[in-house]
């Protein structure tokens, strides 16, 4: 089984001001055991060729990704082709779909925010290939239940993510995938449900230090929040 991680944030997002960068992500992973991390910033998918090695000499697996906006909501675009990031319709990624083998993930479906699916799931549940419950839950505020049961009902595989934005993060929640380790063998492997979730949740205060955290950092770079 390897240990994933799929949804991450680093330096050079448009939307959030990250102190680290990938080479920092990667060796954090190492540490932590991970086989395989995907690159996801906000509507950018990074060339990862840059990180290639760094991240082999870890034995760290890199998928590339983008966190992409699409009709205002987010959405996971994992190992598809650079042009994902330049969707702007569910059609789009329909598009992608139909010519390359990469994964759609809805992350923090049922969140109180603007740029979750939430309703919109409903309509486009054939894009997607799998649920994420996300690192953002404590033992009494969990809003990854309600995902758990649009996965159940829609024979969805549920995968573990931390949307990481510190590095402290890593290690609370994550994907289990039995698959070689490779980006397609992966992605081939969570879109059959061969992925179990790991995740214990974090306490309030600690949520609340790092959305805080984001917020401040953004404000002093100029960039608009995405949390």
């Amino acid at each position: 089984m390897l240990k994933v991680e799929l949804h991450t944030h680093t330096a050079g997002d448009p939307q959030d001001a990250i102190p680290y960068g990938p080479v920092e992500l990667i060796d954090r992973a190492s540490a932590l055991g991970y086989d395989a991390v995907a690159l996801t910033l906000h509507d950018r998918q990074l060339d990862l060729r840059e990180f290639a090695a760094h991240a082999a000499s870890r034995r760290i697996t890199l998928i590339p990704g983008v966190e992409r906006t699409v009709d205002g909501c987010h959405v996971l675009l994992l190992n598809f082709p650079p042009s994902a990031a330049r969707v702007v319709s569910f059609d789009e990624i329909a598009e992608l779909k139909a010519c390359s083998s990469g994964l759609v993930i809805a992350p923090h479906l049922f969140f109180p925010l603007t740029h979750c699916l939430r309703g919109l799931m409903d309509r486009h549940a054939a894009l997607i290939d799998a649920v994420e419950v996300s690192y953002f839950h404590t033992p009494l505020i969990d809003f990854n239940r309600a995902a758990r049961r649009w996965a159940q009902a829609h024979d969805k595989p549920l995968v573990g993510s931390s949307d990481v934005h510190r590095l402290w993060q890593l290690g609370h929640t994550c994907s289990l995938v039995d698959s070689a380790s490779t980006p397609d063998a992966i992605c081939a492997a969570i879109r059959a449900g061969h992925v179990e979730v790991r995740s214990r949740p974090v306490s309030l205060v600690r949520i609340a230090a790092l959305l805080a955290a984001i917020k401040a950092h953004n404000f002093v770079a100029g960039l608009r929040p995405s949390a």
